[in-house]
Order: structure tokens, then C-alpha cells, then sequence
């Protein structure tokens, strides 16, 4: 993956010190997470390269934006890319681990989004700092989704994005914390690939579960609209 600048139609990001690059993935969550209520307060579970909180900086009003990141070389491209941001007043990075920021933090947010590791085979590369960016033991699902439960308003909303194979173990972990599914996008890559991707919404609301399936391409570089229409605030070409 590339380590260049990752331009987009508001903001640059910076990558070369991270051990994730930008994907897909990020961009889909960042650009499909709800701000319908309108959120004061947005926390970042992960950050890596703040691309998250600077897509969700350009779509909404929230005057807090906390990201959390612990890899110390991601923290700090991080900080650079919030810096050099047109929202630099409203974005912040926590340097620190999500089970320390718990235990500090008193308040809660109205909107919480994260793009956690989650290869939990025993496979491991010969990049360690890749390794922990991407594997689920360097943050648990259900360490996530225990501290998202104790730090979400009452009325917030938490948006995520992993491999649908773990869909359903997730959403049980969740009940277990009284975090229910309200909406969920299926991601396909094409018409005739499996699925991949699950982004889904959750709150401590029960509720009817709205589901949707998102196709990225119909074929090499051609998108569909629906794919379009999400990311066309944000990539340069679309």
C-alpha cells in the first residue's frame, strides 16, 4: 500500500507512519456513519490516521472530536493531519490505551465510531506494528464494545465496521451490554462476490433493524451510484 499523501476533496492525510494505509474501509465507515442527531460530541476508538474524524469533521457540526489512538507513530500522524485540517480547533487526539481512557473520562459521547483490528487468525506477518494495527488481540470486541457501553450518552449511537463473518458474534456480545443493532450495511465488492463487510449502528435502544447492501463495483474502476453517491463528497475522482 502506498505511503504517499492520501488527497481528498477537503483535506490532505498523511500515511507514511502508520502501519495502516487508508482503505476502503475507513472511508465507508466515515462516510456511512449517521450524524442525523446531530452529534455534539464524536469519539474516534483507534484512529490510526484521524481519516475517520476528518470525514466526520466535514460532515457534521460536533464541536468535540476525540480520537484515540495508542501506536505512538500513528498518534503523532494524527495530530499533524488534525492540525493541518481546516477543523483543527475541534479535533483532538488521546494518545493512550482505550481501557486507560475509560477509566480517565468522565464524560460521555453522543456518537462513537471505530475501525478496530480484527484478523483473529493465528497468522502473523513479519510486521509487528502491522500486526497490531490489524489483529483482534490488540483490541477484543468485547473489550470495545464493554468500553462503548460505558462511554456512550444515553441517547448515542455507535457505528462500526467488520468482516460480516464476525456479524453475529458481534451483535450477541453487544446484547450482552444492553447495545442493540438499529441498522446495518452489508458491503459486497461486486454483484456476484460475497459479502465482506458489515457496518452497523447501534444504540441502547431497541429497535427494527434497517438492512441494506452496498455493491462497490460492477466492474474493475467502474462504481456503482450507490457507492458514488456516498464517497463523492470525499474522493477527489468521483
Amino acid at each position: 500500500m502506498s505511503s504517499k499523501p492520501f488527497k481528498f476533496k477537503q483535506f490532505t492525510v498523511n500515511q507514511e507512519q502508520c502501519a495502516m494505509k487508508i482503505g476502503t474501509d475507513g472511508v465507508l465507515l466515515g462516510a456511512w456513519a449517521s450524524i442525523k442527531q446531530n452529534p455534539f460530541s464524536v469519539l474516534d476508538i483507534g484512529a490510526g490516521t484521524g481519516i475517520i474524524s476528518l470525514m466526520l469533521a466535514q460532515r457534521c457540526n460536533a464541536e468535540i472530536i476525540d480520537a484515540l489512538e495508542i501506536d505512538d507513530d500513528a498518534y503523532e500522524q494524527c495530530v499533524d493531519n488534525f492540525e493541518a485540517s481546516p477543523w483543527g480547533d475541534r479535533l483532538f487526539c488521546y494518545h493512550a490505551a482505550l481501557e486507560e481512557f475509560v477509566d480517565e473520562i468522565d464524560d460521555t459521547y453522543d456518537l462513537i465510531v471505530s475501525n478496530p483490528p480484527f484478523y483473529s487468525e493465528d497468522f502473523k506477518s513479519e510486521n509487528q506494528k502491522r500486526d497490531v494495527a490489524r489483529f483482534n488481540d490488540a483490541l477484543p470486541f468485547n473489550h470495545l464494545i464493554e468500553s462503548v457501553s460505558k462511554l456512550l450518552s444515553e441517547d448515542g449511537t455507535f457505528s462500526v465496521i467488520i468482516p460480516s463473518k464476525e456479524e453475529t458474534t458481534f451483535i450477541e456480545m453487544a446484547s450482552v451490554f444492553n447495545l442493540f443493532p438499529n441498522s446495518i450495511l452489508h458491503v459486497k465488492g461486486n454483484p456476484t462476490s460475497e459479502i465482506k463487510r458489515s457496518l452497523m449502528e447501534f444504540s441502547f435502544r431497541e429497535s427494527d433493524v434497517k438492512k441494506e447492501m452496498l455493491i462497490i463495483e460492477t466492474g474493475r474502476h467502474e462504481y456503482t451510484e450507490n457507492y458514488i453517491n456516498l464517497t463523492k463528497d470525499f474522493y477527489l475522482k468521483m
